[in-house]
């Protein structure tokens, strides 16, 4: 009996080690975060663009969830793109995220081991960055692995041209382009004028070689691993190779409705000609300059299209992409000919709202969600998937609870929005309240009714109650945000 009772303990030893063990090695998800550069919302065929080409995109549009009012709340600077993938890194609203970034450029260890890729590999994740960084902090020491780390942009080359005036100027050739029909001399596809070219080989396609290769190792290996992918494109630059350039006819390209030749407040918006996002084209703007922007645009979306094609190409041969999730976003969006701007320090959609797809094993397919959500939410719902309990100072939320019930509430009352100390803005209800403090200008928008932002309803007195209970919510977001610009004089002048 005794022998009995020893080997009915034994067997129960081994069979509670054999449960701890696989639930130990339960097989966390893959997460592949793909991250582009001032592409706007509008620039998926599969979302509505009938102008572009993107079968890639579109197959993650079909593939799995698209949330189609995704916004970055704005920045700090001039390079929007910085204060997007601090909040994205950190899970920072944007003033806060504004905080770590001084923390991250002391060389904090503390605020370095709260980052976004920190937080990955501490709970096993095998972590890989290659692409455009930009973020006040050495890529390597918060990814394990790193291969190229780009800057904000890919510089142009230098040269002299002549000019209206008497001497001759240096300026980039790139910018203040082109002039007319005959203002040839910048070229997207040579590579002398070095940009994306640099190096020998465009730099979507060395990110692209650089996933495949991690793939390929990682394949062979059974930690989960964490993928940022980010592209400078379609930034400028916009140089593609000419076959895609040769995709987009300017016959075929529209003039986008809201166009203006000059925006009327640019310059107390800090949007005016000093701006370098505003001098690419020339003052007025011309529909000309638009069209070929728009194409060269349009060109190097198809382009970096044909790289995350291949990408998912190679994951799916490396047998992992069916524990694999796929995120898709742009740090903001862009104006290309939109209200006479062509930059991306504005608040208006085209400049603030992106693509998002959410792709994976259990995410419904062809699925469109309306919920109005951050980009950086994109943060929280990978540390979700991954099993990681949200650290209380991530101030973004998961997506996967409007994936799971589409009937959800948005998590914010309202979307917010800030540039530097010169706009701020407030969208709820399908409005949008715009304030320019420089000027004391305010405007409102019908998002519903208007959703190009051309007819500016704040002087209607028919909505005079709606401005006041807008501007009174933007004055709560803004305490909420520790947005330390007072508008409340402001608030108090134009409501009363």
């Amino acid at each position: 009996m005794k022998i009995y009772v020893l080997l009915f303990m034994a067997f129960l030893m081994v069979s509670c080690k054999s449960i701890t063990k696989a639930e130990n090695n339960i097989e966390k998800p893959n997460i592949v975060f793909i991250y582009t550069d001032d592409q706007t919302y509008e620039t998926i065929r599969a979302l509505g663009n009938s102008e572009i080409q993107t079968p890639n995109m579109d197959k993650l549009v079909n593939e799995g969830t698209t949330f189609t009012t995704a916004f970055n709340m704005g920045g700090w600077g001039g390079a929007v793109c910085v204060a997007s993938r601090a909040m994205m890194m950190s899970g920072a609203h944007v003033w806060r995220a504004k905080a770590q970034e001084d923390l991250w450029m002391k060389n904090d260890s503390v605020a370095i081991n709260r980052t976004w890729a920190k937080l990955m590999s501490k709970n096993g994740y095998n972590t890989y960055m290659t692409g455009k960084w930009h973020v006040k902090i050495k890529a390597n020491s918060v990814f394990d692995t790193v291969a190229h780390v780009r800057g904000g942009m890919p510089q142009y080359a230098r040269k002299y041209r002549e000019g209206t005036e008497k001497k001759k100027e240096i300026y980039k050739l790139g910018y203040n382009r082109p002039l007319n029909k005959k203002d040839t001399l910048w070229s997207p596809t040579d590579p002398k004028f070095e940009g994306f070219w640099k190096g020998g080989k465009h730099w979507s396609e060395v990110v692209k070689d650089d996933a495949l290769s991690f793939i390929s190792d990682a394949s062979k290996k059974e930690a989960p691993f964490f993928m940022y992918l980010a592209f400078n494109a379609p930034h400028d630059p916009r140089q593609a190779p000419q076959e895609f350039l040769d995709m987009y006819p300017l016959d075929n390209i529209a003039v986008p409705e809201s166009f203006l030749p000059e925006y009327p407040y640019k310059d107390s918006i800090g949007n005016g000609s000093t701006l370098r996002d505003e001098a690419l084209a020339p003052f007025p703007r011309t529909p000309y300059a638009v069209k070929k922007h728009r194409q060269e645009y349009y060109a190097l979306i198809t382009h970096l299209d044909q790289q995350i094609g291949e990408i998912l190409i190679g994951l799916e041969a490396s047998g992992k992409k069916d524990n694999t999730y796929i995120f898709f976003t742009s740090d903001h969006g862009l104006a290309v000919g939109q209200h006479g701007l062509i930059g991306k320090q504005s608040l208006f959609d085209h400049s603030m709202r992106v693509p998002l797809m959410v792709v994976g094993p259990d995410i419904p397919k062809g699925k469109r969600l309306d919920q109005e959500v951050y980009l950086q939410d994109i943060m929280a719902t990978s540390l979700e998937i991954a099993g990681i309990e949200k650290p209380s100072y991530v101030e973004y939320h998961s997506l996967l609870d409007f994936i799971k019930d589409d009937k959800k509430q948005s998590n914010y009352d309202a979307i917010y929005g800030c540039y530097r100390e010169h706009q701020r803005m407030i969208r709820k209800d399908g409005y949008k309240l715009l304030v320019y403090p420089k000027i004391e200008k305010i405007l409102l928008f019908d998002l519903t009714k208007d959703p190009e932002e051309i007819t500016d309803l704040a002087e209607n007195p028919e909505q005079s109650e709606r401005v006041k209970v807008l501007f009174k919510e933007l004055l709560k977001l803004q305490n909420d945000m520790d947005d330390s610009l007072d508008l409340t004089g402001l608030y108090n002048k134009l409501t009363t």
